[in-house]
């Protein structure tokens, strides 16, 4: 089985990316998409992304091998059942949303289990939007697929051959037990992150100075806090069982910890500490999940004109692309001031090798 023609409800970041992703490694397909203003696709079809918009849900998804439901979760459920009139038997439905429970069941009750994988790539970013869409992102990135017990083993070993070819990791699981698992590793830590910067906002000082002070811890724990509020919301709306059981989990790990701290408990920061760097460090460094790895480092440079125009044209004479770069206003650790993004791990490990040859100190934070 081969996909050749594909459909697209809904083109944001994900969508947009799987699509770029898809005419980068088969410039022949046929790829046509639909959203609620089909007008901002037209970047997609001048930049030879797509072939085709479609002005609604139609006739026009009847020759499509594959279809990728986009949208947000809380609407995927009605574009599909507004797209079962105009299906081909031989189609199949995919759906990239985090949450997979409800989709599947809203599959059997439209009785197209035969025709429905569930999708779920686990990559992303804060931003939003076909025009911050990047093949990239799916590189290396777990993709989860959750096939309905009906569909053919064919069709998910073509979806697997697809992801593949994309560079993204496939992974088979349950559809309940991908969303028990995206609670914990995704939906509850978007919800931590945006609490820890509320707690800040509720206690900073009129002058604002911990807004002004916050530096590269707190800003990395809490940059999922970005993220959309509206995407989010559907999904804890979409997952509640899952992430109320984790919440109270956590709720009750945290009210331990403050009552040790308090009590002045001697030993137990330190095993807290100790069992979460063992298991942190223990992670895969290479496979980006929900929570999108960012390639970056610090270096120590002399505090004087021209230190940081010397790093970027270090690398650009490499010909090594900067993301973002900027200083660290404060050291909050013992790491450069000069902090330095690239796109991808191989610019990364380039540059951290011709700074070092240029006798620069470079950190990297794990």
């Amino acid at each position: 089985m081969k996909f050749k023609t594909f459909g697209f409800i809904g083109l944001g970041l994900i969508g947009g990316s799987i699509a770029k992703a898809i005419r980068k490694i088969n410039p022949e397909s046929y790829i046509l998409a639909y959203g609620p203003h089909p007008e901002k696709f037209e970047a997609a079809v001048q930049d030879g992304i797509l072939n085709e918009i479609v002005t609604e849900i139609s006739e026009a998804f009847h020759k499509c091998d594959m279809i990728f439901l986009c949208a947000p979760v809380s609407t995927n459920n009605e574009n599909l059942v507004k797209l079962k009139p105009f299906l081909s038997s031989e189609t199949i439905l995919t759906d990239v949303g985090s949450v997979k429970t409800p989709i599947h069941d809203t599959v059997i009750e439209l009785g197209l289990e035969k025709q429905f994988i569930g999708g779920h790539p686990m990559a992303g970013s804060e931003k939003t939007g076909f025009a911050n869409a990047n093949e990239m992102i799916l590189e290396n990135a777990y993709y989860i697929l959750a096939p309905t017990s009906e569909v053919s083993s064919e069709a998910v070993s073509a979806y697997q051959e697809l992801v593949t070819s994309m560079g993204a990791i496939p992974l088979v699981l349950d559809c309940k037990e991908h969303d028990y698992i995206t609670a914990a590793v995704s939906h509850v830590p978007h919800l931590i992150a945006a609490a820890l910067v509320n707690l800040v906002h509720d206690h900073d000082t009129k002058e604002g100075t911990m807004k002004q002070v916050a530096a590269g811890g707190f800003k990395d724990i809490t940059r999922i806090a970005s993220s959309s509020p509206a995407m989010w919301e559907a999904i804890c709306l979409s997952n509640t069982e899952n992430i109320a059981d984790l919440l109270d989990d956590y709720i009750a790990s945290l009210k331990e910890i403050s009552n040790a701290v308090r009590a002045g408990q001697e030993g137990y920061t330190y095993k807290l500490f100790e069992e979460s760097k063992e298991y942190r460090d223990s992670f895969a460094t290479q496979p980006r999940g929900p929570i999108k790895k960012v390639f970056g480092c610090y270096v120590d440079i002399p505090d004087q004109a021209g230190s940081l125009a010397m790093i970027a044209l270090i690398l650009a004479n490499k010909k090594i692309s900067i993301k973002n770069i900027g200083i660290v206003h404060n050291r909050e650790f013992e790491e450069g001031v000069l902090h330095v993004e690239f796109y991808e791990q191989q610019a990364l490990e380039e540059a951290i090798a011709l700074l070092r040859s240029l006798q620069y100190t470079v950190y990297e934070r794990k």
